[in-house]
């Protein structure tokens, strides 16, 4: 055992009681991604030619757009590492969408795939690695706030705003899984953006502070907290965090449907990436504190009368998240269920994500 092994713990069990692992993950929602497998997976023989023409991404190249790797800096200072897709065809000022999530991935996964997409269908889009995860800056490595990710949100916006192709006072927002709440966080504040969209959307404060179906009692909350906050002395006196154990390895027989898609996902070829937290990598063991203390959502209907379009697999075990917010939110607002799919079909599965819903759905709120 490591000595990060140890200090996770001694975080579980600082309170006196000894949590299981599936319970901590059910009490904090460190499992919203599952967890993770560290071994690094033989590429099939097309990624492997996109991987040696300095291609680092989950999905092939489209021919259709330009790509180019640019850095920019949030409010905070930090250093955030993007990739901006244009369409080769363009003329005049675009429409421009900023593209992050899920929560835990990285830029050259999911939301990459959305960026690319969108940009053959005519937009310019970011997609961008969150603080401190990634290519980003940050120290510590994988670490989150959920305020300083609605922030990076804001900054992406700030970015493309400025680029010259963009017509800046036609931006929209796309956030996949968890980063669909920091889309709608960070929209409810940052007027500039014009329509927003939530992607098999997780309320990731929620979750960490209630657990799934908001199972969690106020006993549990309390024990969370108290072997968390002792974990930061454990953290100061060592002069570094401890981490949880590693995300999304082979899951147990009886591990739950969503445990094995996030697996399938992010351990395979399919997903995974060596810098994502979410293939094998780990977010600090503290990383939940300011999740279960700051909820994100408080202000949605303050996105008003900007429309927001929530997209949901009919069979994910996070639907409820979207339909719960879309209830909270103000009009203009739609919610659209894709028949028979899971909350990760909408990661990657092209016949599952409605990409033409999408298309149609900013062509009109982004409209000159």
């Amino acid at each position: 055992m490591t000595k990060q092994d140890k200090a996770g713990d001694a975080a579980q069990q600082a309170s006196g009681v000894a949590f299981a692992r599936r319970d901590l993950l059910k009490m904090t929602g460190a499992g919203v991604a599952a967890l993770g497998a560290g071994a690094i997976f033989t590429t099939s023989s097309a990624k492997a030619q996109s991987m040696s023409d300095n291609w680092d991404k989950v999905f092939p190249k489209s021919e259709k757009v330009d790509h180019e790797k640019v850095t920019f800096r949030n409010r905070y200072g930090i250093t955030l590492s993007g990739d901006l897709y244009l369409p080769k065809e363009r003329s005049g000022s675009l429409p421009a969408i900023v593209v992050a999530g899920p929560f835990g991935a990285v830029k050259e996964q999911s939301s990459g795939l959305y960026a690319q997409t969108m940009a053959e269908r005519g937009f310019v889009t970011l997609a961008f690695d969150p603080s401190y995860t990634g290519e980003s800056g940050g120290e510590p490595r994988n670490v989150a706030s959920p305020d300083i990710s609605t922030e990076d949100f804001m900054a992406g916006v700030d970015f493309i705003g400025l680029h010259p192709t963009v017509d800046r006072e036609r931006i929209g927002v796309i956030g996949i899984c968890g980063w669909g709440g920091m889309a709608l966080s960070a929209v409810a504040v940052d007027k500039r953006v014009k329509a927003v969209v939530a992607s098999t959307m997780y309320d990731m404060t929620r979750v960490m502070s209630k657990g799934y179906n908001d199972s969690v009692t106020p006993e549990q909350r309390a024990a969370t907290l108290e072997a968390l906050s002792r974990q930061r002395w454990e953290d100061a006196a060592n002069g570094t965090p401890a981490y949880q154990p590693a995300y999304n390895p082979t899951p147990a027989a009886d591990a739950p449907q969503f445990m094995v898609d996030y697996h399938d996902y992010y351990s395979t070829p399919r997903g995974y990436h060596a810098r994502a937290v979410n293939s094998g990598n780990a977010w600090t063991v503290t990383t939940p504190l300011p999740f279960m203390n700051l909820p994100i959502l408080t202000h949605i209907a303050e996105i008003s009368p900007r429309p927001i379009l929530f997209i949901h697999g009919e069979k994910a075990h996070s639907r409820y998240f979207s339909e719960t917010a879309f209830e909270a939110a103000a009009e203009p607002k739609e919610l659209l269920i894709i028949p028979g799919a899971s909350h990760v079909d909408l990661y990657d599965q092209m016949d599952k994500i409605p990409f033409d819903k999408l298309t149609s759905f900013f062509s009109e709120h982004l409209a000159a």
